[in-house]
C-alpha cells in the first residue's frame, strides 16, 4: 500500500543533447544522454524547482517506484513527498542520473560513436564541474532559469556547493549534508584501493571486458566492501553485529570457516552491488571525488571561492561520519561565515556514520524539514 505522501508511480526519461560538449579536461563528447526522474509540478513561474544531485553509488531514482512490485523506492523517498522535507506539493524535484554513470546516461558502458564500441577506459575523464555544466544544460531544456534549491549528500553535496560558486546566479538555496571541500590523503588512498580491487581482477581487461562479455565483479564487489566499510561507524557495526555468527548453512561455512554476521553483510553488499554497477564508472567516480577542490581556483582559499556564492547555505554532518567528519564542515561553514554568507550548520548526534543522510533520524529530518518550509518560491 502507498502512503498518502509518498511519490507512487514514477517513470524515468531520456533527455539527449546533440550539441558536442568540451569538459573541463578539453575532451570533447559528440552528443550524450542524461536519464532524469521528476516529482511534483514546475510552477507557472519556474520558481519552485529543485536540483537533488546524488552520491557516488547513487542514481536518477530518488523517489517512488518503477513498478507496483518493487520492494524498495526510491533512495531519498523519507525526504522526497507531500509534506516530507522536500515537499512535493511545494517543489518541483528533478533528479538525474550523472554523465559517466551506469543507469542510463551517457557514460563508459555506452557506445563510442567513433568506433562503435563500448566507450570503456577511454571515455573522459569527468569531474564535479563538468557535472554542474550538464545539470545547468538540462536545467535549461526544461525551462529553470534559477533553482530555488540545490541539494546533495557526500558526493552530491560537493555538487551542490559547486553549483554555488560556479552559477552562483542560477542557486537561490544550497544543501550540503556529510560533504567536504577537497578530500584528504586517506580519502584518496581508500579510494586508490577500491580501484586497485577492480583493476587486478582477472576479468578487468584493461577496462575492455564488455568485449570479452564478463565483467569484472570480484574487484567491483571487494571495492564497495571497503567503500561500505567506511561508510559506518565503529559503534554503529558494534551495535548491528557485534561478534554473532551467521547460521553455517546460510554460507557454505563450516568449524573452519565460520562467518561472522558482518563477514555475511560484508559480502552480501559487495556481491549485490556487483551486479548492477560497471566498473569502469567507478572508476571515473572516484577519481571525480579526488580531483573535487572547491579552492582549486583561489589558490587554496576556501573563503575566498565561497565568496562566489549568493545564496543561503545549509551545512550538515553526522557525528560519526569518520569519512567526511563533522570538521570537513565547519570548514566549509567557517569559510562562509567568513566571507559573511547566509549559513546554517548543525551536527547531528548519531552512530550511523557516513550513511547517515540516507537514514531517518528525526532530529535530522526535523531540522531539514524547518530548513526547506522557508525556501520561498
Amino acid at each position: 500500500m502507498v502512503a498518502a505522501n509518498d511519490i507512487g508511480l514514477v517513470t524515468p526519461f531520456v533527455e539527449q543533447f546533440n550539441e558536442p560538449l568540451t569538459l573541463s579536461d578539453g575532451s570533447v563528447l559528440p552528443a550524450f544522454e542524461l536519464v532524469v526522474e521528476t516529482y511534483g509540478e514546475l510552477n507557472a513561474a519556474k520558481t519552485n524547482a529543485v536540483l537533488i544531485c546524488h552520491a557516488l553509488s547513487g542514481n536518477h531514482h530518488a523517489a517512488g517506484r518503477h513498478h507496483v512490485s518493487d520492494r524498495k523506492p526510491g533512495w531519498w523517498d523519507q525526504l522526497i513527498g507531500t509534506g516530507k522535507a522536500i515537499d512535493t506539493s511545494r517543489f518541483f524535484v528533478v533528479c538525474l542520473n550523472n554523465l559517466g554513470g551506469c543507469d542510463g546516461s551517457t557514460g563508459p558502458a555506452s557506445i563510442n560513436p567513433a568506433n562503435q564500441q563500448p566507450w570503456g577506459p577511454d571515455f573522459p575523464s569527468v569531474k564535479v564541474c563538468d557535472w554542474v555544466v550538464t545539470q545547468a544544460l538540462l536545467a535549461d531544456r526544461l525551462g529553470i532559469d534559477t533553482w530555488a534549491a540545490v541539494i546533495g549528500g557526500s558526493l552530491g553535496g560537493m555538487q551542490a556547493l559547486q553549483w554555488s560558486i560556479d552559477l552562483p546566479d542560477r542557486v537561490r538555496h544550497c544543501v550540503a549534508l556529510a560533504a567536504a571541500p577537497r578530500l584528504t590523503a586517506q580519502n584518496i588512498a581508500f579510494n586508490e584501493i577500491a580501484r586497485h580491487a577492480i583493476t587486478s581482477d582477472k576479468r578487468w581487461h584493461a577496462g575492455h571486458y564488455q568485449a570479452e562479455d564478463v565483467a569484472p565483479i570480484d574487484g567491483i564487489a571487494l571495492a564497495r566492501m571497503v567503500g561500505h566499510l567506511t561508510y559506518m561507524s565503529a559503534d554503529g557495526m558494534s551495535d548491528k553485529f557485534g561478534r554473532e555468527l551467521r547460521d553455517a548453512s546460510i554460507d557454505g561455512a563450516n568449524e573452519d570457516n565460520t562467518v561472522f554476521e558482518v563477514e555475511s553483510y560484508l559480502r552480501y553488499q559487495g556481491t549485490r552491488f556487483a551486479t548492477r554497477f560497471d566498473a569502469n564508472t567507478y572508476l571515473l567516480m572516484t577519481r571525480a571525488l579526488d580531483h573535487f577542490d572547491l579552492a582549486a581556483n583561489t589558490g587554496g582559499d576556501l573563503a575566498a571561492a565561497m565568496g562566489k556564492s549568493q545564496c543561503r547555505f545549509l551545512i550538515m554532518s553526522f557525528s560519526s561520519d569518520w569519512r567526511f567528519s563533522p570538521a570537513r564542515s565547519r570548514e566549509i561553514t567557517n569559510a562562509l561565515l567568513t566571507a559573511d554568507k547566509a549559513v546554517t550548520y548543525a551536527d547531528i548526534e548519531t552512530d550511523a556514520g557516513h550513511d547517515a543522510f540516507l537514514i531517518y533520524d528525526p532530529v535530522y529530518v526535523g531540522l531539514f524539514d524547518a530548513w526547506m518550509r522557508q525556501v520561498k518560491i
